[in-house]
């Protein structure tokens, strides 16, 4: 692991940590205490801070330990906040299944961020154990990821329905589930009893989907560095912004009709690398070369779609899934939950 001389590994790990926490409080505890709606404007310059901020860091590791090391964060860098566009779709269908208002979407986000850095952290943790004691693992790894490849690019879009979703049976077993809204909170009392809101059922769905996809974006990011300091940062770094590309993102998804086959691409030589990875040695800055190609083709072939569409008076896209209401699925999950209660 990269280190700094003279100061202990476990330091480095508690600064950025406690860099993250800092950045979180300022975020929710000053600048978005009061919920409103983020519009695109707002969405776009809080990207563009985190971006910045990210470049930051990478430049100091570069500074600090080399090209090498700043080409490795880099790459993962790349790699993490491409596959977590795909991300902030499925997030757009739950809240639409949800019926979660804008206002609310934000603070939802937040906390799933917050849940996604610990989940991620005892993930990269394990790979790297992992990967440290068994090169073979690399395979395995490689071979999730061609998987993920498969199913990103193969896989239609579905409507998310949260009656046939395991993170919503599994909360209305547990818990009572408010039939209403709540202002921003999690949890409530209804009739002397707690319960959660469907802002806390969204959060438990988000960081589920969050889980699914990191067993494909954390082994990618370890076949370019399997120095685990760098896997974290890397994929901090790209997910602490993700709350700001969702709304900035949320009113142009279907402007990138060909994205998801160009993260299939992504993944696909991501995983093919790590499977022939006895035989093929790529350098760190041809992996990011050909990454970037394929994420610049399928971009730009998506907006060629789009003039294309709007030359033949199409409308670019496909329309919004049907939602159910949050009024209405808190209805149902709290009928259930008093059916179980009461057939018990």
């Amino acid at each position: 692991m990269i280190t700094i001389p003279g100061v202990d590994p476990v330091f480095m790990w508690i600064g950025f940590i406690l860099l993250i926490c800092l950045l979180l409080a300022l975020d929710l505890g000053v600048l978005n205490k009061k919920d409103h709606v983020i519009g695109v404007k707002e969405a776009l310059l809080w990207s563009a801070f985190w971006i910045g901020l990210s470049l930051l860091f990478n430049a100091l590791l570069w500074w600090k330990f080399g090209s090498d090391t700043g080409l490795e964060f880099f790459t993962g860098y790349i790699i993490e906040k491409s596959l977590s566009i795909d991300n902030l779709f499925v997030f757009l269908l739950i809240f639409g299944a949800f019926n979660i208002p804008r206002i609310y979407q934000h603070r939802v986000l937040f906390w799933g961020i917050l849940g996604a850095i610990v989940m991620r952290g005892i993930f990269i943790v394990a790979g790297a154990a992992l990967v440290s004691r068994f090169q073979w693992i690399f395979v395995i790894f490689g071979a999730f990821i061609l998987y993920g490849a498969y199913r990103m690019y193969f896989d239609e879009d579905q409507e998310f329905d949260p009656e046939q979703s395991v993170a919503v049976r599994w909360v209305r077993k547990v818990f009572p589930v408010s039939r209403s809204l709540h202002g921003h909170a999690m949890f409530t009392r209804e009739d002397g009893k707690r319960a959660v809101t469907i802002l806390f059922v969204a959060l438990v769905v988000i960081e589920l989907t969050d889980v699914v996809f990191a067993t494909d974006s954390i082994p990618a990011v370890f076949a370019i560095t399997t120095d685990p300091f760098i896997v974290f940062t890397s994929n901090i770094f790209a997910i602490m912004g993700l709350r700001s590309l969702y709304f900035a993102l949320a009113e142009m998804h279907e402007m990138f009709i060909y994205l998801k086959a160009g993260l299939a691409a992504v993944l696909a030589f991501i995983g093919a690398k790590m499977v022939l990875y006895k035989w093929v040695h790529l350098p760190v800055w041809l992996s990011l070369l050909v990454i970037v190609v394929i994420l610049g083709i399928a971009t730009v072939a998506s907006l060629l779609k789009n003039r294309s569409d709007i030359r033949h008076g199409r409308r670019p896209g496909g329309g919004h899934p049907e939602t159910i209401t949050g009024a209405a699925l808190g209805d149902i999950l709290a009928e259930e939950h008093h059916g179980g209660e009461r057939g018990k």
